[in-house]
């Protein structure tokens, strides 16, 4: 749903596509507690951070484990979301909280109508 997309810029009104483009555990390159997830947004890099501590939380609520291709979901929902209400100022990364990563996976579940958590 979120590995390659379309959606109009809420102030600009024009079109913007992103692709995904890979995926990377920040403690390694940022010594951050995340998981980078980059896109390119009409050819501009913009790296999605989500809270590690997400996978933790998420398997203890739930049992399930929260795979690549799901956070790359998660990402896009993110970053569809502050594209689409105008949130989006330019900046190349982007961090959200555990509470945040847990939320926007709560609504990539609900739009694949899967049960949330």
């Amino acid at each position: 749903m979120y590995e390659e997309f379309s959606t109009i810029e809420r102030w600009t009104g024009g079109s913007v596509h992103c692709v995904y483009q890979c995926i990377m555990l920040a403690i390694a390159t940022r010594h951050a507690d995340a998981v980078d997830v980059k896109f390119l947004v009409n050819g501009r890099s913009v790296w999605i951070a989500l809270a590690l501590p997400a996978w933790a939380e998420h398997q203890k609520q739930t049992g399930n484990v929260i795979t690549d291709p799901l956070a790359v979901e998660i990402a896009g929902h993110y970053l569809r979301s502050i594209l689409e209400n105008g949130e989006e100022s330019g900046r190349d990364l982007y961090t959200l909280s555990t509470a945040e990563t847990l939320q926007h996976l709560d609504e990539v579940l609900k739009d694949a109508g899967v049960l949330a958590r």
